[in-house]
């Protein structure tokens, strides 16, 4: 059997009283595309920065396609990819430039680099735009140049953080099916999101991440099933008053939903009331909240069930939402 593309075993990272990774273990099977979910700040682009080599670990121990990622530095660098959050092009050569220049950097001769600078050009749309400088380019157009040049050598293993953030639907999509390709050719390929459905849709397996530790792990059915097989989605009327206002509409009704499913619901303000989220293994609760909601004379907006969600399923988890990682920004190794 083939070596597990990566293995993490209680890897560690502390920044003066901040502990960034607090002993995760990760488990990446190899040709496969993985997923890192987590809210700000949770550990996500730290610990890929120690899996790339571009931290040390302050305790535990990674392999990388097999190498240790302390002991054997130089080769795990050789056999990834990495493209963080930020453009690492230069900014006076145009984009086919660019490419060309990567793809020298790479080994490739001169008529291998153009070739590949060109297929990847048309691949991400940029062919038209090929000899433009890139201070005319925007935001979205250079984030599509950092991608293509960070698959120029399409390594065995592939770190993508947030990769298609700043994207347009389309491209977005277009980047989806890339991410595909790259993984039916071979590759495997980690990457962080904050898009929820962008792991639903590509993720074999999802690790959600928060204050460093990794809080569960499985495929998106396995995760959703976690939090009961339905969600309650309920809205009620605050009339004017604080939501936690003790003994209130709104923590009446968080108690009432405590005391019969046995779980916390996650809140959300709307207009002069909240809206709570809550996993259900049982339909039959409903017809009792009610009874007590009408009881305690709370006003019942809106009520509704449905299979829990990714975004569900990380409220319940974590208490947050997922959004763009606070930690320092991955800079872009193109191997």
């Amino acid at each position: 059997m083939n070596a597990p593309a990566i293995e993490a075993r209680g890897l560690v990272k502390v920044f003066g009283d901040n502990r960034a990774v607090d002993g995760v273990d990760l488990d990446v099977a190899t040709g496969a595309i993985y997923g890192v979910l987590g809210p700000n700040g949770a550990g996500k682009t730290t610990t890929i920065k120690m899996l790339a080599t571009l931290l040390s670990p302050d305790a535990g121990s990674a392999r990388v396609l097999g190498h240790d990622v302390v002991r054997e530095a130089h080769t795990v660098r050789s056999i990834v990819g990495l493209t963080g959050q930020y453009a690492s092009v230069d900014d006076d050569l145009s984009a086919r430039e660019n490419l060309v220049l990567f793809g020298r950097l790479l080994g490739l001769g001169i008529r291998g680099a153009k070739a590949k600078a060109d297929a990847l050009l048309e691949e991400f749309a940029l062919t038209d735009a090929a000899t433009r400088p890139l201070k005319k380019f925007s935001g979205g157009m250079r984030r599509r140049l950092d991608l293509a040049a960070s698959l120029i050598a399409q390594p065995p293993l592939i770190f993508l953080d947030e990769p298609t953030t700043g994207l347009d639907p389309r491209t977005r999509l277009q980047m989806w099916d890339t991410i595909r390709r790259l993984v039916a050719e071979g590759s495997t390929v980690l990457l962080t999101t904050q898009y929820l459905d962008e792991a639903d849709q590509l993720a074999d397996r999802i690790a959600v991440i928060d204050r460093g530790r990794v809080v569960a792990e499985g495929t998106a059915d396995d995760l959703k099933r976690s939090v009961g097989t339905q969600s309650l989605h309920l809205t009620v009327a605050s009339h004017g008053g604080s939501h936690d206002e003790p003994g209130g509409p709104v923590a009446v009704t968080r108690a009432a939903i405590r005391s019969l499913t046995g779980q916390e619901a996650v809140l959300t303000p709307v207009s002069d009331g909240a809206r709570l989220t809550a996993p259900l293994d049982s339909a039959a609760a409903v017809s009792d909240l009610l009874v007590r909601l009408h009881t305690a004379g709370v006003e019942v907006r809106e009520l509704s069930l449905s299979k829990p969600t990714l975004d569900e399923v990380f409220l319940a988890l974590t208490g947050h939402g997922a959004q763009d990682s606070d930690e320092p920004a991955l800079q872009e190794v193109h191997a």
